[in-house]
C-alpha cells in the first residue's frame, strides 16, 4: 500500500509510522485484552495457578441465578441513568446561560471546567471527608435530622451521595461540548425565527436542540459509559457498602477478582457489562441518528 507507480510513497510511509505506536498501544491493550477477557470468562481461573479448565458458559450461567450480581447490576443501572439525567440536564442548561453572556464568559467557562482539572480520586477523598465532618456539624447546628449523619453511612443515602458527587465533576466536559455546538448554530436562524414570532422555548425547540443532537449523542454515551463503568468514586468512597448497598458491578468484579480470587467470574461480568454498554451506546446512536441537524 505504500508504492505508487512503482515507487515508494513517502506521505503513506510517514503517516502509517506514526500511527504505529498507537495502532500497537490499542491491540495490545484493548483488542488483547478484550479477547483474552473473554476467553478466560469461560474457564475457572482464579489468577493465579498456572493449570485452569475450559468449562464454556458455566460462568454466564452461574450469574443468571446470583441474587448479588443482579444486585449490583441493578445499582448500576440505577446509577447510570441518574448520571446521565443530572449531567445532560445541568451541562445543557448551564451551556445554554454560558452561550447567552456577553461579559465574562472565558472566565465562568473556567470555573466551571475546573473540577475536571482533578483526578476522580482526589475529588472522591474531599467529599469524603465533607460528608463525614462539615455535613454532620451543620446538619447538627440546623436541626436537620436527615444531615445528621454522613450520607454515606446510611444505606438509604449513600449511593445518591457518591451520584452528586460524581456529577459534581463530570458535567465540565459536557458543558464545554454543548457550548462547543452551541457556536455552530446560524444566528440568522434566531433572527429570522424572532421575526415571525417565535418564543424562548419554540427557538429552543425547533432550532437549538435539533442542531445539538450530535453534541447530545456524544454526551449521552459518553456519560452512560462512565456511569456504567464507575469504579474511582465507589470504591474511594464507600468501597461498595454500607451493607452493598453501592455495590456496582465494576466493585464487584474487582472484589471478584482481587479480593475473591474468582478471576474467570469476574471476567465474565465484565463481558456482560460490555454488552450491554455496547448495545446501549447503538441503540442511542441509531434512534438520534435519525434526527438533527448537521451544520457545514
Amino acid at each position: 500500500m505504500f508504492y505508487l507507480k512503482g515507487k515508494i510513497d513517502t506521505n503513506k510511509l510517514i503517516y502509517f509510522m506514526f500511527s504505529l505506536p498507537a495502532l500497537l498501544l490499542y491491540s495490545f491493550f484493548y483488542i488483547y485484552s478484550v479477547i483474552c477477557g473473554i476467553y478466560y470468562s469461560m474457564t475457572d481461573w482464579n489468577g493465579i495457578d498456572i493449570s485452569y479448565n475450559i468449562i464454556g458458559l458455566d460462568n454466564f450461567r452461574r450469574l443468571l441465578t446470583d441474587e448479588r450480581f443482579w444486585n449490583s447490576l441493578s445499582i448500576t443501572v440505577y446509577y447510570a441513568a441518574a448520571l446521565v439525567v443530572i449531567v445532560i440536564s445541568a451541562a445543557l442548561a448551564m451551556a445554554l446561560i454560558l452561550d447567552s453572556l456577553v461579559r465574562f464568559k472565558t472566565f465562568f467557562k473556567s470555573i466551571f471546567f475546573f473540577p475536571a482539572m482533578l483526578s476522580s480520586v482526589t475529588v472522591a477523598l474531599i467529599w469524603d471527608q465533607l460528608f463525614f465532618r462539615a455535613i454532620p456539624v451543620i446538619g447538627k447546628g440546623l436541626g436537620i435530622g436527615l444531615l445528621s449523619q454522613s450520607p454515606l453511612a446510611s444505606t438509604k443515602t449513600a449511593l445518591n451521595a457518591v451520584i452528586l458527587v460524581n456529577s459534581w465533576q463530570a458535567i465540565a466536559l459536557p458543558i464545554v461540548i454543548f457550548v462547543a455546538g452551541l457556536q455552530t448554530i446560524p444566528k440568522e436562524i434566531y433572527e429570522a425565527s424572532s421575526i415571525d414570532g417565535a418564543n424562548s422555548f419554540q427557538r429552543f425547540r425547533y432550532i437549538t436542540l435539533p442542531y445539538l443532537i450530535p453534541t447530545l449523542t456524544v454526551n449521552f454515551v459518553l456519560t452512560l459509559k462512565s456511569g456504567l463503568t464507575v469504579f474511582d468514586y465507589v470504591y474511594a468512597m464507600t468501597n461498595g457498602g454500607p451493607a452493598k448497598a453501592t455495590e456496582i458491578i465494576s466493585v464487584l468484579i474487582y472484589k471478584h477478582g482481587f479480593q475473591e480470587m474468582r478471576f474467570a467470574l469476574a471476567n465474565a461480568e465484565a463481558v456482560i457489562l460490555f454488552i450491554i454498554i455496547a448495545t446501549l451506546s447503538y441503540i442511542q446512536i441509531k434512534i438520534s441518528g435519525k434526527g438533527g441537524v448537521i451544520s457545514e
